[in-house]
């Protein structure tokens, strides 16, 4: 066993992290994808509104809640599950950049009340998302913290 982590090490050491940064880049690409085609879904229409965003910004969140739930209680602890699915998958399926870039469009246009809105019904809705998430993952698999919290 000593020889294993020895070895894990070893091989973590000449990588230099590139295989996680490699893990996160294919994740983004595969996130980055799925962006794009509720964005083809979605398109914006002629009010203006960013509903896909609105959207992937929600599913993101409530996506990430289920994986942290399977990553941290149900799931044995991996190298690349956390890198690639939430950094990397729901990292590029997520969007800050284009949310308040269509915030500051929003206000640009004279729509204050609509901008406003969605700035702050967009972080209402992916923080009530994700503590959805949480809360569907751990009943469906009957978690209640089985493992001990890491220490920091």
């Amino acid at each position: 066993m000593a020889g294993e982590h020895a070895s894990d090490g070893a091989t973590r050491s000449r990588l230099g992290g590139a295989d996680v940064v490699a893990a996160v880049a294919a994740g983004g690409a595969l996130g980055g994808l799925g962006r794009w085609g509720i964005n083809e879904v979605l398109p914006t229409v002629d009010d203006g509104f960013p509903w896909a965003t609105l959207a992937e910004n929600a599913v993101g969140g409530l996506l990430l809640g289920m994986l942290m739930v399977f990553l941290l209680d149900v799931w044995a602890p991996g190298r690349y599950a956390r890198p690639f699915l939430g950094v990397g998958v729901l990292g590029g399926f997520t969007t800050f950049s284009t949310y308040t870039s269509e915030v500051r469009v929003l206000l640009l246009d004279g729509r204050a009340p609509v901008a406003l809105a969605y700035l702050f019904g967009t972080a209402a809705l992916c923080l009530a998302a994700t503590w959805s998430g949480l809360t569907l993952a751990r009943s469906a698999t009957r978690v209640r913290r089985t493992r001990p919290r890491r220490s920091p």
